[in-house]
């Protein structure tokens, strides 16, 4: 499995484009869609799905162009929704203009611990609220990795001052599954350098009791 990041938008969110061989799936495609459309076609990549860790505007900029080009499916948690569906919740006007997602494209909405099949491996999503009602951060257990989104940084968490964030909710869910899984796990957050579980467990001053 090889992990691409493309640092994205306005307020550098990482975008991961996540392969093997020959097929695809992007996670969080923030903006800039001509740049991740581009890097598939160099490396002749197949797009499988689009997988999103939380709806924040940041997250989502590139979603209808990508999503139109390819007709693949959106992975993602029922609580969200509404972050598709109302600027004001998605926070798109505080930097540009309104976003919208399309309500017509392929919504799979997947639940805690619920296990899909993607790049002929399986991904474990981890259902983690607090930054967003809906979190989701996507486990590929073969590969010992963890993709995090706004939950969990290196030495740091997700904001919980935006509407529907709750501090307590997302430290008591990253301490109970995220810093549960192997310590040698590779953490890829959505914003900032990479980090493993075991460096979080230690010495995230959010997390260490």
């Amino acid at each position: 499995m090889k992990v691409y990041p493309l640092v994205l938008g306005p307020v550098q969110t990482t975008c991961y484009i996540v392969s093997n061989e020959k097929k695809a799936i992007v996670i969080d495609p923030a903006a800039n869609a001509n740049q991740i459309i581009q890097y598939l076609r160099t490396k002749k990549l197949e797009l499988e799905a689009v997988l999103l860790t939380h709806g924040h505007f940041d997250h989502i900029g590139a979603v209808n162009e990508l999503v139109t080009k390819y007709q693949v499916p959106i992975y993602t948690h029922k609580k969200e929704k509404e972050y598709f569906e109302n600027p004001e919740i998605n926070l798109s006007p505080m930097i540009y203009e309104r976003l919208v997602l399309n309500d017509t494209f392929d919504y799979r909405f997947i639940s805690d611990e619920q296990v899909i099949e993607c790049l002929d491996t399986t991904i474990k999503a981890f259902h983690v609220p607090g930054h967003t009602p809906g979190s989701l951060c996507y486990y590929f257990e073969s590969d010992a990795v963890v993709f995090t989104g706004d939950t969990l940084f290196r030495r740091s968490i997700g904001r919980t001052d935006f509407i529907y964030g709750n501090h307590d909710q997302l430290v008591r869910g990253i301490r109970t599954k995220l810093l549960s899984l192997p310590p040698h796990t590779l953490v890829y957050p959505g914003h900032g350098e990479c980090t493993t579980i075991e460096e979080e467990s230690k010495g995230n001053p959010f997390l260490v009791l």
